[in-house]
């Protein structure tokens, strides 16, 4: 041993004495997060800020790499039958829970079935409805254990479909497909989501959850990719106050910061350059009309709604160029879709468009001369939806002489309200795809989506096209039934698409492994941070 070995030595062994060890810094990764989870279990999830931390929690068979594109899980590997119908996975003989027990395929199975169970009550459950039985489990018509599920042994799960279903992959790395420790639920039941109770088997496991302050999750030695991990801790931070997102970002207090003003993006691009992130999504921006009550339940009025809006000077004017106007619901850049159908008014001109919604406006018995409308916008706190809530009511008393008031929840509250039923005028809805198919959109509106059609809209026509376009084999087939579908509804205005989304981020210099992607999935499992 060298004079320099052995004095390295001695003050190691010296510093071990005294109780103490060499400091290591904790890479730690300040995540904004623009709201607070309603909840944790991922039964009853379905925005996009409790998807960031429940995908950083738990791992489904298949997940999104940092660019976006589908790639093994805690599968890795899986074949497919030659009629494209059932699905065989290998569960990676080195995935564990958090708690050093291994992750099996009965937790796949054993989570599914939970997620179709009436008795679960789960707000997405139709999403894995491509499922055999998975529809018919879900509405009580057959036993939960005919679920088209099951372990074949117990690092290997079965799945069968009602169909082919080209996006079956995609959906698999939804949260509603991750697994559930059984012998955990068993211990705690719906208490598994607490800090101290969940066992996970993602790259992180949860310590902490201040509601409305933090969210702490750290890293999770038991992970089967653990080495690859280079995050020691990720702090969700649920802020929905756009300009103190920004504050902290500037004060180097995060180092990610989602959905921040669009109107701050000129003058963030001019400090902060190539850290600012404005990507394509495929997602689309809509006010939604309760078709349930007066004078919501005529169509002329909802196309008159919808005609008087402006979409350009939202895009331009309140995005700032960020988003797209958009005249139909499914976004553009989905294989095979092309640009989806719009409505007969999308080629006029905003003056012609306002001309011709007065006149359905007095058909339907409303504006001057007729009975007075009043309206109640409601939204999620955000500072760009209170503008675009904002302009729409302007657009609205200036056309029709209305009466608009704005009314404001937090995130959660928004969407829990609409999701459980509660009645509105008009509501501000946002949808950002769970897979690049066009039936993600437009399944929204199925009259029996009871969950994601909000404003409780009904056409048999436009249901039947959609039961055609699962039962259709041939893809173009497929696509064409689709897009008869989103005519009807187009026509209907059920819904006033506003704009296609572009995803949001400020991402901090020293953030390493982002990728930017339009399907606005970003694991911190990818992510490294510097001092």
């Amino acid at each position: 041993m060298t004079k320099m070995q052995k004095l390295a030595t001695s003050l190691l062994f010296g510093t071990m004495l005294m109780g103490t060890a060499p400091a290591f810094a904790e890479a730690v990764l300040h995540r904004g997060n623009a709201g607070e989870p309603q909840t944790l279990d991922y039964a009853h999830i379905s925005i996009d800020i409790e998807g960031f931390v429940v995908r950083d929690l738990f791992e489904g068979l298949t997940i999104y790499d940092a660019n976006g594109k589908i790639v093994p899980g805690t599968a890795e590997s899986w074949t497919v039958s030659d009629d494209e119908t059932v699905y065989t996975f290998k569960i990676r003989d080195n995935a564990n829970w958090s708690d050093g027990s291994p992750v099996t395929a009965e937790d796949f199975v054993f989570a599914m079935r939970r997620l179709e169970d009436p008795k679960t009550a789960a707000e997405y459950a139709n999403i894995l409805y491509p499922i055999k039985n998975a529809e018919k489990a879900n509405k009580g018509e057959v036993p939960i254990d005919q679920l088209g599920i099951k372990a074949i042994d117990a690092k290997t799960v079965e799945i069968t479909l009602e169909r082919p279903t080209p996006f079956f992959l995609q959906l698999l790395a939804h949260y509603t497909a991750l697994p559930l420790s059984k012998a955990n639920f068993e211990k705690f039941g719906d208490q598994f989501v607490k800090p101290g109770n969940m066992v996970s088997n993602g790259a992180f496991v949860l310590q902490a959850h201040v509601p409305n302050d933090t969210l702490t999750v750290v890293k999770n030695e038991k992970y089967w990719d653990a080495a690859n991990v280079k995050l020691d801790k990720v702090i969700f931070y649920p802020i929905d106050d756009d300009a103190a997102s920004v504050r902290r970002f500037e004060a180097k207090e995060l180092d990610l910061v989602y959905n921040f003003s669009a109107d701050q993006i000129k003058r963030l691009r001019e400090s902060y350059s190539d850290q600012v992130h404005v990507t394509p999504g495929l997602a689309t921006y809509y006010y939604v009309f309760d078709n349930r009550e007066p004078p919501y339940n005529d169509v002329n009025v909802r196309r008159a709604l919808s005609m008087a809006v402006d979409r350009d000077f939202l895009a331009q004017e309140i995005y700032a160029g960020a988003q797209l106007p958009a005249y139909n619901l499914v976004p553009p850049g989905l294989e095979g879709y092309g640009q989806g159908p719009q409505p007969d008014f999308a080629t006029l001109s905003q003056i012609d468009r306002e001309d011709k919604a007065v006149e359905l406006m007095k058909t339907a018995g409303y504006g001057e001369g007729g009975k007075p409308l009043e309206i109640e916008i409601r939204y999620n706190t955000n500072a760009n939806h209170e503008r675009v809530a904002t302009a729409v009511a302007d657009m609205w008393k200036n056309t029709f002489g209305a009466k608009v008031s704005l009314v404001n929840l937090d995130v959660a509250s928004h969407y829990a309200y609409l999701q459980e039923g509660g009645k509105f005028n008009v509501a501000r809805a946002g949808w950002t795809a769970d897979y690049a198919d066009p039936e993600n959109f437009l399944a929204l509106n199925v009259g029996s989506n009871v969950t994601f059609n909000y404003g409780k809209y009904k056409n048999d026509e436009f249901d039947a096209l959609m039961k055609a376009s699962y039962e259709e084999r041939d893809p173009a087939k497929r696509m064409d039934e689709m897009k008869k579908a989103e005519t009807i509804l187009m026509n209907d205005q059920p819904i006033a698409p506003l704009m296609n989304n572009a995803n949001l981020w400020l991402v901090s210099e020293r953030v390493s492994g982002w990728g930017d992607n339009p399907v606005n999935e970003h694991l911190s499992k990818f992510l490294s941070v510097s001092e």
